[in-house]
């Protein structure tokens, strides 16, 4: 306690309080401070100055894994419950049912959600956009989802060049019918329209495959890809399974006598199996919304690989495209250029067209 004079009177002013207030100051900007600058607590964001309108792509590789491993939680959340409230969204092309369950919503809150709060500028789409979300969802970034060897620099780019593609359920009539083997979430992050960040996580066996084009890769995925693919390999397709008809006479006038068929489900679990080479190549033949493929191809081309349209032409992702992909796609490690003269040649054989 001290006395200061004024006017005349005596003033006494209590330092005890101020000093306190002092130290909790001190105390919580000792905390902020000693976080890295992109993996302090969301609230850090109101202290600093930070230009919203640049996009810092390792923050960006370690959302879109914790978006991907979160909307997984929310999928083995339903199933475990078996609550799935299925609803129909209509047929597919191929007149398929294509449903749609509490799984599929509650993945997509959490997905968008999420990236969207720490990413406030960046395009991002979903596969189910329509949904109304009743609450909301956020996280704050954990480094710790990326392993210690992992090569990942600060890298800033402007937020308007990145289109961000989630798939809160990929295969979900497969999930339907607990054929969980299939099911992954995904995020891509593409910028300019490339895609150069790929999450694929697979819910029911906890395995997440990510690479970042150029810099590093998850080491799941490492793992599962081989580093050298058998010599003279005979075609292995793979294709889904609601195109199983007629699908083998396709693929033999295509790649030969000699070809193999693959038939599964979800669009990230066929590209693992290119990765994994339980498959050389991965073919569809109709339309393809790009939220299904976007990882699928970031992933491939990390490791060298192929993914593009019938036409030989690579996918735009970039917020002006159309999110659908009318011109099928065909996606490989190696011999692309191969396989591709097949389908050109058979294409030309027939009139231009995969019958």
């Amino acid at each position: 306690m001290s006395e200061a004079k004024m006017n005349g009177r005596s003033i006494r002013i209590n330092r005890v309080p101020a000093t306190i207030v002092a130290i909790l100051l001190t105390i919580v900007l000792v905390y902020f401070l000693n976080f890295h600058q992109e993996e302090r607590p969301a609230i850090y964001g109101m202290l600093r100055s930070e230009n919203p309108s640049r996009v810092n792509l390792r923050k960006m590789l370690i959302a879109a894994i914790q978006a991907a491993q979160r909307g997984g939680l929310e999928v083995l959340d339903v199933a475990r419950s078996r609550q799935l409230k299925e609803r129909s969204k209509g047929k597919t092309d191929e007149g398929v049912n294509d449903p749609f369950t509490d799984a599929d919503g509650r993945s997509h809150c959490v997905m968008k959600q999420g990236l969207q709060r720490i990413f406030p500028l960046v395009q991002i789409f979903s596969e189910e956009d329509k949904e109304h979300c009743k609450q909301a969802h956020s996280y704050d970034l954990d480094p710790t989802v990326l392993h210690e060897t992992a090569q990942v620099p600060d890298v800033a780019v402007n937020a308007r060049d990145v289109t961000v593609w989630v798939d809160p359920l990929d295969a979900t009539k497969e999930f339907t019918e607990e054929l969980y083997e299939y099911v992954t979430t995904m995020v891509c992050v593409a910028v300019a329209g490339r895609p150069i960040i790929g999450v694929i996580h697979s819910p029911f066996n906890g395995q997440t495959a990510w690479a970042w084009v150029g810099n590093s890769m998850s080491e799941y995925l490492a793992t599962l890809h081989p580093q050298h693919a058998p010599d003279n390999q005979a075609p292995i397709i793979t294709v889904s399974r609601s195109h199983t008809a007629g699908a083998k006479d396709l693929a033999r006038g295509i790649f030969g006598e000699d070809v193999s068929l693959l038939t599964a489900a979800g669009a990230g679990y066929k590209v693992l199996q290119v990765v994994a080479n339980n498959a050389t190549a991965y073919l569809h033949t109709s339309k393809i919304k790009k939220w299904d493929i976007c990882a699928g191809d970031a992933i491939l081309h990390a490791l060298g690989g192929t993914m593009t349209t019938l036409n030989d032409q690579l996918i735009n992702y970039g917020p002006e495209e159309s999110p659908v992909n009318t011109e099928g796609l065909l996606a490989t490690l190696e011999r692309h250029d191969e396989y591709m003269d097949k389908l050109s040649k058979y294409r030309t054989a027939h009139n231009g067209k995969l019958a």
